[in-house]
């Protein structure tokens, strides 16, 4: 069994090819299978190296690693070889038409309500005709013939699927300057490397329809593949994720302290009912299942994967972060906050509340905090420390409850909610806390 990921070096990856990369590896680690990683990067206009090292980047941070890894650019004689294969059985044939004249036959197609498919003008050419089209300076593209069929297999997560080449125009594999397009190299690459199953997402379902007749062509026995296309993934209101991936990269989501681990575990069961498991990739291997992936779209939630990450920086060591934690953070800085952020970048946050000057909202009753300031115990301070001092100002002031904690958080921290103060206050330190209390006093 081999499976293969196959990103094209044109932009960032996102959530989107993430889960395809992650389901792609793990269905190869659960089988003992290997993965190959593969660069599509025929489109040299728009392909760039940046892209190539950042798509390796992440996915070595999502924890996949690949048995071997080429770029199709390393094989363009394979595809021109193939080409020719296919010229010379007739199935690749050329065309003149223009981007113009298509368009106009596409409109016309449409008015008449007839389905927008290609009309194979340019197979009744005669010798001639092509002779002379070539004398007046056009250079043809070449357009494989479909055969009249339905293609039929049985998907690993749609089931029955069913593609008619008919109602399919015939695709363009071969540019006018030469260069081979995605839908021919993709075959080629899977017959020549071994593939054996391709997972990837539902919106290819027609174009498997089509890779599968070109294989045949190219000699590959019909059930040489064995396909699974993942439900399209819908933002949290129902819509294209595809509209949302800059915001969705997952550069950007390393950036702001998405784990990767969470990310692995909620994309590995998105789409099922299998809860997600906070393990390693290699454990995630173990357990993965593809049959239990719906048919139906499934919903990328961000609130979901944050609380999920939420879960596994509370569960984390001091040694998991300690590199990602702004300078001077200690362990038990990170035992006070990690059960309360969503992202590590949060952390930054906190180290600021703790350790620099904050400007705390104006109090509603300064006399309540002067009270309060009067009765902080003398250092050295502990986690009793603010059950002690509480209830001496309960005591003292006759507060309870929110009155007495809320006035007490936002002047200490500036904020509504956050990390036990019993774990913050020792970190504090006297010193901060009583200026915090009593702003403008000098003391």
């Amino acid at each position: 069994m081999k499976l293969r990921f196959a990103p094209s070096p044109t932009g960032m990856l996102h959530v989107g090819n993430a889960r395809l990369a992650i389901a792609n590896a793990l269905f190869a680690r659960r089988n003992g299978g290997k993965f190959q990683l593969r660069i599509d990067d025929t489109d040299t206009g728009r392909s760039k190296e940046s892209h190539v090292e950042a798509i390796r980047t992440d996915l070595n941070w999502l924890g996949i690693t690949w048995d071997e890894t080429f770029r199709q650019t390393e094989r363009l004689d394979r595809y021109a070889a193939a080409i020719e294969k296919l010229k010379a059985t007739g199935r690749l044939y050329p065309c003149f038409e223009s981007e113009h004249e298509l368009a106009a036959k596409r409109e016309t197609q449409i008015r008449q309500r007839r389905a927008p498919v290609y009309d194979r003008a340019m197979l009744k050419l005669t010798p001639e005709q092509r002779q002379q089209a070539e004398a007046n300076g056009k250079v043809p593209y070449w357009r494989f013939r479909l055969s009249d069929r339905i293609v039929n297999w049985r998907d690993l997560v749609m089931g029955n699927c069913t593609v008619k080449l008919p109602s399919v125009s015939d695709p363009v594999l071969v540019r006018t300057d030469g260069t081979v397009l995605y839908t021919l190299a993709s075959v080629v690459d899977d017959l020549e490397t071994g593939i054996t199953h391709i997972i990837r997402g539902e919106d290819h379902v027609t174009n498997t329809g089509v890779q599968i007749d070109i294989a045949e062509a190219l000699g590959a026995r019909p059930d040489h593949f064995r396909f699974a296309h993942l439900p399209l993934l819908l933002d949290e209101n129902g819509g294209k994720l595809s509209k949302r991936f800059d915001a969705m990269s997952l550069r950007t989501l390393r950036q702001d302290g998405v784990e990767s681990e969470a990310l692995v575990a909620y994309l590995a069961r998105l789409g099922s009912s299998d809860d997600p498991i906070l393990e390693p990739f290699a454990e995630q291997a173990k357990v993965y299942d593809i049959s239990h992936i719906s048919k139906s779209a499934a919903r990328f939630d961000t609130r979901q994967l944050l609380g999920l990450n939420h879960k596994l920086l509370g569960q984390l060591p001091f040694s998991a972060v300690a590199d990602r934690l702004p300078e001077g953070a200690t362990e038990e800085f990170w035992q006070a906050i990690r059960t309360n952020i969503e992202m590590l970048s949060e952390a930054k946050q906190w180290f600021a509340v703790v350790y620099d000057d904050i400007v705390p909202p104006a109090e509603e009753d300064p006399t309540f905090t002067k009270e309060a300031a009067s009765l902080l115990p003398a250092e050295p301070w502990d986690t009793t420390t603010w059950k002690n001092w509480t209830a001496a100002v309960k005591e003292k002031t006759g507060r309870s409850g929110k009155a007495l904690f809320h006035p007490l958080r936002l002047a200490l921290t500036g904020e509504e909610n956050g990390p036990e103060l019993r774990e913050l206050l020792p970190l504090m330190g006297r010193k901060r806390v009583l200026a915090r209390l009593l702003p403008g006093s000098g003391n």
